[in-house]
């Protein structure tokens, strides 16, 4: 599912026009990325958490060249769903 397909599929449930849930959506995304840029972690209740994971630093190898480097501390966005999410994502899907 796209963007333009939550839009839709939001704008047909609510009866809401699409400029304006596109809006809405697209707020909602630059606010869940501007604070994890300040490092604040966003909880959504019953959806999840969208959080920041620092990873250590580390020594990998360039396999091509034969040669080590190492790769600095840094931060990666993450989202950990809800355990509700998750089991109602467990029971539904058919594999």
């Amino acid at each position: 599912m796209t963007k333009a397909d939550i839009v839709n599929e939001i704008s047909k449930n609510t009866g809401i026009e699409k400029v304006t849930v596109q809006k809405t959506v697209e707020a909602f995304m630059e606010t869940v990325k501007d604070s994890l840029v300040r490092d604040k972690n966003v909880y959504l209740r019953g959806f999840g958490s969208f959080v920041v994971k620092k990873r250590a630093k580390k020594t990998a190898r360039n396999i091509s060249k034969n040669t080590t480097i190492i790769i600095p501390e840094h931060f990666i966005p993450s989202f950990k769903p809800a355990r509700s999410f998750v089991n109602k994502v467990k029971n539904n899907v058919k594999g």
